[in-house]
């Protein structure tokens, strides 16, 4: 008993420094790792070899882990800390090309510059890059191209920012590369790349398609307005400006190619996802050393986000020490409870609890806490666990589109236009996109009872 509450209290702890920010989060998530492996397995349970399946060292010399049928469900889950380790580099590869800002220009230019235009035609390649890169990374790039625009054209850049935000979360819900949350789920539960693409990536479309009307009468009118300012004589862009170097914008793109094939394919290849992040990482370097130098692969390192992998371990580790107490299980059996067992009422207090809960906390951690609730779940209950899996992807993906807090690319976004002089306060945020989540919550929910129920 006294493990289980201390395990409850060092991962409330956690969430609470997590949400409020004082602490950077992977210090927060480090040592409340580190109180779980200490404190609760070690001197309250007295077990070691929870603590080093906690630790899964021994993933790196299983020959699955890098070619076959990788399935991690407890522990730290390295497939995923590799796998963005891998697509980060990849991608601050791409990044120092100019890739994504020629490709941000490039759309402008084939719109006419036209802000209406513009604005979906950013939605919808916001939601389709975000299929292939972290939704953060298509943030970061976009945001910073909106912005640039809006000088040039004279156009609000805040409600285009906001319908960015939404479609990125939404485009990276649809497969299992796009957002943190299904990295975690799909590498845990041993999903493919296609699998998500048949289940959220199918729901994600209907949900897209409907959503673009939506932004488009809600930001319409403002954008008309501000069109209206924009000089004659206004000096439009280059696209071509934006290529730095045309040797690394080349392999960059080929570099690209190349991983979303593997990703499509892995089901098929047997590569798993740890393989494929090395692979883009060392064909990353590969390409800057030909392009640039030795030196220039520096500089590309040091734009990674350790922080983020960081967190992530210190996450995964909290996460055991619920799981190793069986907290997760009392968790997982009160669900069951309350559904009786039933996949319609199952499937609505999943997406639905998972939505609210992520729209104010971030929903990296809330994915990684229901994991092994899920799986618990389908064990007692005898519902499909896919049909779970899904469902907490696209409440976690999408729920937290509602606050400014929600999902990671919500704080780089938000953060970016105030640093740009456009600041977007908590109520312009969710004036545009609370009810946009709330509509896309709905359409999951009912699309997912047709499907499985």
């Amino acid at each position: 008993m006294i493990s289980k509450i201390l395990a409850v209290a060092i991962f409330v702890l956690m969430f609470i420094n997590i949400v409020l920010g004082k602490f950077e989060r992977h210090i927060v998530t480090l040592v409340s790792g580190l109180a779980m492996l200490v404190v609760v397995m070690g001197i309250c349970l007295h077990d070691m070899n929870a603590i080093i399946d906690t630790l899964n060292f021994k993933a790196f010399i299983e020959p699955s882990f890098w070619y076959g049928a990788s399935e991690e469900s407890f522990g730290i889950n390295w497939a995923t800390i590799i796998f963005i380790a891998g697509m980060t580099v990849m991608v601050e590869g791409m990044g120092h090309t100019g890739f994504f800002r020629w490709l941000c220009l490039k759309i402008a230019k084939f719109t006419k510059y036209k802000t209406v235009p513009l604005l979906i035609a950013f939605m919808l390649m916001s939601a389709f890059l975000a299929m292939f890169i972290d939704s953060i990374t298509v943030i970061m790039f976009l945001v910073a191209a909106t912005l640039e625009l809006a000088r040039v054209l004279k156009f609000d850049p805040v409600p285009m920012i906001l319908s960015e935000i939404f479609c990125a979360n939404l485009g990276g819900s649809a497969t299992m590369c796009g957002d943190p949350p299904n990295i975690i789920i799909g590498t845990s539960l041993g999903y493919t790349f296609f699998d998500f693409i048949e289940n959220t990536g199918v729901i994600a479309l209907i949900c897209l398609v409907l959503i673009v009307p939506y932004f488009y009468f809600a930001c319409r009118k403002a954008l008309i307005e501000s069109e209206k300012n924009r000089p004659a004589d206004t000096v439009y862009p280059n696209p071509e400006d934006a290529i730095e170097n045309k040797t690394g914008f080349i392999l960059a793109v080929i570099t690209f190619l190349i991983v979303v094939v593997l990703l499509i394919t892995h089901a098929q290849t047997e590569i798993t996802v740890a393989s494929i992040g090395v692979i883009g990482a060392v064909l990353t370097l590969i390409s800057t050393v030909i392009a640039y130098n030795f030196k220039t692969i520096g500089e590309v390192m040091k734009k990674v986000d350790y922080k983020t992998l960081l967190f992530f371990i210190g996450l995964f580790v909290a996460v055991s020490g619920l799981e190793v107490t069986g907290i997760l299980e009392i968790i997982a059996g009160f669900i069951a409870k309350v559904s009786g067992g039933n996949v319609v009422i199952t499937i609505a207090i999943i997406i639905w609890v998972s939505a609210i809960a992520s729209a104010f906390v971030d929903n990296i951690p809330f994915a990684a806490t229901m994991i092994p609730v899920i799986v618990s779940m389908s064990g007692s209950t005898g519902i499909h666990l896919d049909t779970l899996a899904y469902t907490l992807s696209l409440g976690t993906d999408i729920g937290g589109n509602a606050t400014p807090i929600g999902a990671s690319a919500n704080v780089v976004g938000t953060s970016l236009a105030a640093k740009d002089g456009k600041p977007i306060t908590w109520g312009k945020f969710c004036k545009y996109n609370a009810p946009a989540t709330i509509i896309v919550i709905a359409i999951s929910m009912v699309c997912l009872i047709i499907k499985f129920a």
